[in-house]
């Protein structure tokens, strides 16, 4: 898979609602992240429709799992994401290289 899969995965897993809530959710957690408990009390998300976010969440590389005793920690991962945001706009205004000649009048 190239990069533009993977971030074309990250952007399709935050394209849902509830998954953008989600991952929004645990940016304003910052690096220590959430228990699936405290997602659902900030989400209001039933259980397993929230596990079922979190798993595509997880599978495109946007958030993370870490477990601690019995509990699972979800974190996002801010690598990931700032790569996902670099990818939007490291090309910005750089114009498309065209020749004017070939622009429509």
């Amino acid at each position: 898979m190239n990069q533009t899969q993977h971030h074309a995965r990250a952007l399709a897993a935050l394209g849902h609602e509830a998954r953008l809530q989600i991952f929004r959710l645990l940016v304003r957690a910052g690096h220590n992240g959430l228990t699936v408990g405290q997602i659902a009390d900030h989400s209001g998300l039933p259980a397993s429709t929230q596990a079922h976010h979190l798993k595509t969440l997880v599978e495109a590389g946007l958030v993370t799992q870490t477990r601690q005793g019995r509990e699972v920690i979800n974190a996002a991962d801010f690598d990931r994401m700032n790569r996902v945001i670099g990818f939007l706009s490291d090309e910005c205004c750089a114009g498309l290289g065209t020749d004017s000649s070939d622009s429509a009048a």
